[in-house]
């Protein structure tokens, strides 16, 4: 496991606070009881919890080119019918994977394909896993043409927590299938957007993984 680029500012400062607590804490402190240790003891849970946050684990990802490989981990949350109007503009299959603060945050591209749009867009930060915060919440997305000639779009979305959506993505880039599109900090989603004639391969609650977990067919 190593931690993403993202955190290392954040986990570093959030361990010098930690240290400069519990230094003041020990020099006017001078008869610790048990308020005190489990005072100490959260600070370094939180401590852990925000390492965590940012980890990337070590995983074998899939390869397959005929596949959508899901962009984050999470729940699916949402899979319907909608009309797209920015980018695909027209009706597909929208996908939703809510990501809770626990999960791993790194998204990745599904597929290869050229980025032929990128869109950030102010809004809400309501709960990610409420189905209006994907057109109410500030939000990236990014256009892809596919090699087959079909478009997809793929959202980021920001949540009640995350304050931060960054993005990789620029247009007129060629992706690969599991190559790092960008990072949402502190709990969030991800939106697929993908043509009706995709078979779908998850259903509601699934649980998915960036980089391993299939979610449609691309034909």
């Amino acid at each position: 496991m190593t931690i993403h680029r993202e955190g290392k500012k954040i986990i570093m400062l959030t361990g010098a606070g930690i240290f400069v607590i519990v230094l003041l804490m020990l020099l006017l402190v001078k008869e610790w009881n048990v308020v005190h240790y489990l005072f100490v003891a959260g600070l370094v849970v939180f401590g852990f919890l925000v390492t965590a946050f940012f980890r990337i684990p070590r995983r074998i990802f899939a390869n397959n080119p005929s596949e959508l490989i899901s962009p984050a981990d999470g729940t699916i949350v949402t899979i319907e019918q909608v009309t797209e109007k920015a980018y695909i503009q027209g009706e597909c299959m929208q996908i939703s994977i809510f990501m809770s603060g626990t999960d791993v945050h790194v998204n990745r591209y599904p597929c290869d394909g050229l980025v032929e749009y990128v869109k950030f867009r102010r809004g809400n930060y309501f709960v990610a896993s409420y189905p209006k915060s994907s057109d109410l919440n500030e939000r990236t997305e990014i256009g892809m043409l596919l090699d087959n000639g079909k478009r997809i779009l793929i959202r980021q979305v920001a949540g009640v927590m995350a304050r931060r959506i960054v993005c990789y993505a620029k247009e007129g880039e060629r992706v690969k299938q599991n190559q790092e599109l960008g990072f949402i900090r502190f709990g969030s989603r991800v939106d697929l957007f993908l043509p009706l004639d995709f078979p779908i391969s998850v259903d509601l609650q699934d649980k998915v993984k960036n980089a391993i977990s299939p979610i449609a067919e691309i034909v």
